[in-house]
């Protein structure tokens, strides 16, 4: 996973920082975690939350790393 968020922070540090969520996918991740709160999930969902969560992850880690690698210039 470390070396995913590498490569992708080693692509230019400020698109990497720049980059944002799509408006469809944040909507979908809100409908996620509504209907996690009232209803549940289905194992589909579930698993679909957990890649949502997953790439945000990754984003992080490529964020921090690229942020680093602007710092030390």
């Amino acid at each position: 996973m470390d070396e995913l968020a590498t490569f992708l922070a080693g692509l230019s540090p400020k698109k990497v920082l720049a980059f944002e969520t799509s408006q469809e996918a944040q909507a979908r991740v809100s409908f996620l975690l509504d209907k996690n709160r009232s209803k549940g999930l289905s194992d589909e969902e579930n698993k679909e939350m957990e890649h949502y969560m997953l790439v945000e992850h990754l984003v992080q880690l490529a964020k921090a790393q690229a942020l680093l690698r602007l710092v030390k210039k």
